[in-house]
C-alpha cells in the first residue's frame, strides 16, 4: 500500500485509529474494547491485532464486535511489529495506541485528541493512568536513563527512596500525574501521534519484541521530528498493568533487554561500557539485598531475582 493511497483515504477517514494488540488477555481486551465503543465521540476506527492468543480472544472479539478490524495473527509478532501492522491499516489523522488491559474513561479519548489539537507542538501525546481502585498508576511515562538513574538503579537509591525526585528520576518520582507537563517517554498503553509523524519515523523500531519500543519511538521523535512529548491528566484511563506477562522474571529480563538496547543505541560510545555495568550492579545487588532479606526486597524475591542473574547471557546482549 502506497503513501498516497493512505493519504487520499485519510481525508475522507476517522479522526483517530485506534489500536489495541491483544495476548491472551480476551475478558480485559473485551472490556477495553467495550469502554471505548460505550465513552467515545470523536470519529474513530479499532484496530485489534489478536498476537495468536491460545485463549479465544480472536473468536469472542470477532462475535462481539463484529465492525472492528481484527487482525488474527497465526504467530506472536510481539507488540512492536503488531502495531506496526496495524497502523498500516489505519485510515486515521491520528493513531492512538491503547493497551487491551485498560478501560477508557470520561471520554478520555476525546479529551486527548482535543488537548493534541491544543499542543501540536508536542507531537506525542498522552494521558494519565489509574489502578482499578482509582489510585494511581505512574507508568503512563517515563524519564529517559541516564548514567545518574543508572548509578542509583545500581546502588538501591530509587529502590529505598522511591518517592524521591532525585533518586528516582526516570519514573519522575514525586510527581502524581495530576498537570499537563513535558516528559522523556510516553508509554506505549496509551499513545497518541498523527499517523503522518507515525510514518515518518516508520513506527515502532522491530528490534523491539516488547517492552523499550514506546522510549526507542519518542526519543527518535525528539531527535527527527523535534517533537516534545507531553501528558495531561485529563485524560484518564484504567491500566491494570503486566496482564499479558504474569511471570515476574520473564519480565524483567525483556526490560533488562530493552535497557540493554537503548543504552547501546542512545548513550554516547564512550558511556556504554559503564552504563551497562550500572545495569549489571543493580541486578547483583538487588539479588544480595533480597537474599539477605533487606527491609526494601522480600526474602522470596530472591529466587526471582537469582533467575534474573543466571539469564544474564539471555538479556545483557539486548534485542538482536
Amino acid at each position: 500500500m502506497t503513501m498516497p493511497e493512505r493519504d487520499d483515504r485519510a481525508a475522507g477517514g476517522p479522526v483517530i485509529s485506534v489500536i489495541v494488540i491483544s495476548y491472551n488477555t480476551r475478558d480485559m481486551t473485551l472490556d477495553c474494547l467495550r469502554s471505548v465503543v460505550a465513552v467515545t465521540r470523536v470519529s474513530h476506527e479499532v484496530i485489534v491485532v489478536d498476537n495468536a492468543s491460545s485463549d479465544g480472544s480472536a473468536e469472542a472479539i470477532a462475535a462481539a464486535f463484529p465492525n472492528i478490524r481484527l487482525i488474527a495473527s497465526e504467530e506472536n509478532l510481539g507488540f512492536a511489529v503488531a502495531n506496526n501492522l496495524a497502523a498500516r491499516e489505519a485510515r486515521g489523522e491520528y493513531v492512538l495506541l491503547l493497551n487491551p488491559d485498560t478501560v477508557v474513561l470520561n471520554r478520555a479519548l476525546d479529551k486527548l485528541v482535543a488537548f493534541a489539537q491544543a499542543r501540536s507542538d508536542a507531537r506525542v501525546w498522552g494521558g494519565r493512568t489509574l489502578y482499578a481502585d482509582g489510585s494511581l498508576n505512574a507508568t503512563s511515562c517515563w524519564g529517559r536513563m541516564t548514567l545518574w538513574s543508572l548509578f542509583c538503579y545500581a546502588l538501591l537509591l530509587n529502590t529505598i527512596w522511591p518517592r524521591v525526585a532525585l533518586f528516582n528520576p526516570e519514573s519522575y518520582a514525586g510527581w502524581p500525574r495530576d498537570t499537563v507537563r513535558e516528559v522523556d517517554i510516553v508509554t506505549g498503553c496509551l499513545l497518541l501521534m498523527k499517523r503522518a509523524d507515525w510514518d515518518v519515523l516508520a513506527g515502532f523500531s522491530p528490534v523491539f519484541f516488547m517492552y523499550g519500543e514506546d522510549a526507542d519511538l519518542c526519543l527518535r521523535a525528539r531527535r527527527v521530528l523535534g517533537a516534545r512529548p507531553v501528558i495531561t491528566p485529563e485524560a484518564e484511563i484504567i491500566h491494570y498493568g503486566g496482564a499479558s506477562e504474569a511471570v515476574r522474571a520473564d519480565k524483567m529480563v525483556r526490560l533488562l533487554r530493552a535497557k540493554v538496547t537503548l543504552i547501546r543505541l542512545y548513550f554516547p560510545k564512550v558511556l556504554r561500557p559503564l552504563a551497562l555495568w550500572f545495569l549489571n550492579a543493580g541486578v547483583n545487588n538487588r539479588h544480595r539485598a533480597a537474599r539477605l532479606g533487606h527491609a526494601v526486597l522480600k526474602r522470596g524475591d530472591a529466587a526471582v531475582w537469582a533467575e534474573i542473574r543466571a539469564r544474564r547471557g539471555e538479556w545483557g546482549q539486548g534485542f538482536e
